[in-house]
């Protein structure tokens, strides 16, 4: 019997670069309700509804008008939470002078009403 994969990515290499280019467009244009980064082990929240998007070779992550995180596709190392609500992100931030930082978006859920 064969095992089924993830539908968005092709490779199970999670180092190569088009495990990473799967895995940023699989995450472009998705919403999120807010962005926290773990800071001396205690957990904040750094950014509230924004969006995830894909730009060239640059994965950035908006909450509103702040950009709160940009890294290259290339240089980041993510997988999704067990529960499929968010994303773990680990990478070299660009906007704030190149420091690695962790950072966990969750998702915004829609869910249409039966009327």
């Amino acid at each position: 019997m064969r095992k089924k994969t993830k539908g968005w990515t092709k490779s199970k290499n999670v180092n190569s670069k088009r495990y990473k280019n799967d895995l940023a467009n699989y995450l472009n244009e998705r919403s999120i309700k807010c962005v926290t980064e773990r800071i001396d082990g205690i957990e904040e929240v750094i950014g509230r509804s924004g969006v995830i998007v894909k730009r060239d070779d640059e994965l950035v992550i908006y909450c509103g008008e702040e950009t709160v995180m940009r890294t290259k596709i290339d240089d980041l190392y993510a997988w999704e939470l067990l529960s499929l609500e968010g994303v773990v992100i680990t990478a070299h931030d660009l906007e704030h002078g190149g420091e690695e930082r962790t950072v966990i978006a969750f998702y915004t859920y829609w869910r249409q009403v039966e009327s």
